[in-house]
């Protein structure tokens, strides 16, 4: 069983001033190795939630546990160096080189210099950056995308065991967003990082998130994962920040391994398989090639885990379909 990473207790956060409170009462667990995103429209609390977690706000009232402890009980500085933080405006070093940006809480902790040096280069080659050609150059010199690499690499730095991104993708174009976010689950599968990813995009909290938390006015709303929201809205603002995806959109935000079943017949040398972390719009395309009446899921090591029907394809994306549990 999953150790609790986090854990809100009764949370509350009203700032000076203000006539409401920006997160109400809010309670929560987020397992050890989640990717969790939390979803919700400007002013709901989702990033006044996540900045709790780090003591950049402390609450007004309630209790925040990281791995069972309270975070009140650790000095601040200690507990920053266990979560990584990104967020939309990268905050890489100007005069710094990579190399430099990535090293830095490395240096800050006293690492010595070949340690810092394996550090740099191992995270360089995760994030798809060859560390020859790019940890001497300066933020100036990289795209985009590039920086916001660079910067998820120096968050890791230190190896913590929590990380928060705030919208850490916001200000890139589409297509240099798409790979990102296959880059970070990739990296997610790999390090099985404990992962708060704030975002406003409903199609990028979906694709990303193993649960989903969706927050309203300072509330949780629901926190499940992406099927049962699609399938089982826990009221009526979920409903309505759902209802504006159509099948296909469906199709885009649910994988194979939420909708399979577990074997139930044995497994033939023919049998067309798709990986449990591809969306259901690219297994569509593998029923319609085929004619197939099912597909098997395999995990990453290609070892079969379950088995989509046909019938069960079309009955799944059907709003208002059952769901088990």
């Amino acid at each position: 069983m999953a150790k609790t990473a986090i854990e809100f207790v009764k949370v509350s956060k009203k700032f000076p001033n203000a006539s409401k409170y920006a997160v109400s009462e809010v309670s929560a667990k987020i397992e050890e190795g989640s990717f969790v995103t939390i979803l919700g429209t400007s002013g709901s609390g989702k990033t006044t939630f996540m900045k709790m977690v780090n003591r950049i706000y402390e609450p007004t009232s309630g209790e925040i546990l990281f791995f069972g402890e309270s975070s009140k009980k650790l000095p601040v500085e200690d507990l920053r160096r266990k979560i990584g933080y990104v967020i939309q405006q990268i905050g890489l070093f100007p005069h710094m080189t990579v190399e430099e940006n990535i090293a830095t809480v490395p240096k800050i902790l006293k690492w010595d210099r070949k340690k810092i040096a394996e550090r740099v280069d191992d995270l360089l080659e995760l994030v798809h950056l060859p560390p020859q050609e790019y940890k001497k150059r300066y933020p100036r010199q990289l795209s985009g995308g590039q920086q916001q690499r660079v910067g998820l690499a120096r968050a890791m730095a230190a190896d913590p065991s929590i990380m928060l991104m705030d919208e850490p993708f916001g200000a890139i174009d589409a297509i240099t967003r798409q790979t990102l976010q296959d880059e970070l689950i990739r990296i997610q599968k790999k390090l099985n990082k404990t992962i708060l990813f704030v975002t406003h995009d409903i199609h990028e909290a979906f694709k990303l998130g193993d649960k989903v938390m969706i927050m309203h006015e300072g509330e949780i709303q629901q926190f499940d994962t992406p099927r049962q929201i699609l399938f089982k809205p826990a009221n009526e603002y979920v409903a309505r920040l759902i209802s504006s995806e159509d099948i296909l959109q469906r199709l885009r935000i649910l994988k194979a391994e939420a909708v399979m079943n577990p074997l139930d017949s044995e497994l033939k040398a023919g049998d067309i398989r798709v990986g449990r972390s591809e969306f259901l719009h690219h297994v569509l395309t593998r029923f319609l090639e085929k004619d197939l009446e099912y597909v098997v899921v395999e995990d990453e090591q290609h070892q079969a885990v379950g088995k989509i029907t046909w019938e069960q394809f079309k009955s799944v994306t059907q709003p208002g379909a059952p769901v088990s549990s």
